[in-house]
């Protein structure tokens, strides 16, 4: 992945405002929100890859670089980084835009796996 002074990596998959309702008791934004939103851009990039349903079966790598503070956009970056039989890996760096302005810091980068599902939702081949 990325160093914080790098341009984000991947497509710009969401964007969501960080809001008070979403802090912890120090005043950041909770890490499971943000790993909610990074769920959320991985599973639109897996759907859109496998033309279909995908499930999360694993997060293989989740860190926290910097905190997200209310008021900041969290723009969250994808790539699919490898394609199986059944699965599919997205990579993700999530950006904050500070204070809804250009100034940008990465905060959280990670890797999940998502498994194609038919209509009974049992695994099924993606496509090459």
């Amino acid at each position: 992945m990325q160093s914080n002074t790098d341009e984000p990596k991947g497509a710009l998959t969401i964007r969501t405002l960080a809001m008070p309702a979403d802090t912890n008791p120090s005043g950041d934004i909770f890490g499971g929100w943000v790993l909610s939103q990074m769920d959320i851009a991985g599973s639109i990039a897996a759907h859109e890859r496998v033309k279909g349903r995908t499930v999360t079966v694993a997060v293989e790598a989740m860190t926290f670089i910097a905190p997200v503070k209310v008021g900041d956009v969290l723009c969250i970056y994808t790539t699919v980084e490898r394609v199986g039989t059944t699965s599919i890996t997205v990579g993700m760096e999530a950006w904050a835009r500070r204070n809804r302005l250009a100034d940008r810091v990465k905060v959280t980068e990670g890797r999940f796996v998502y498994v194609a599902l038919d209509d009974d939702g049992q695994k099924r081949r993606i496509d090459p």
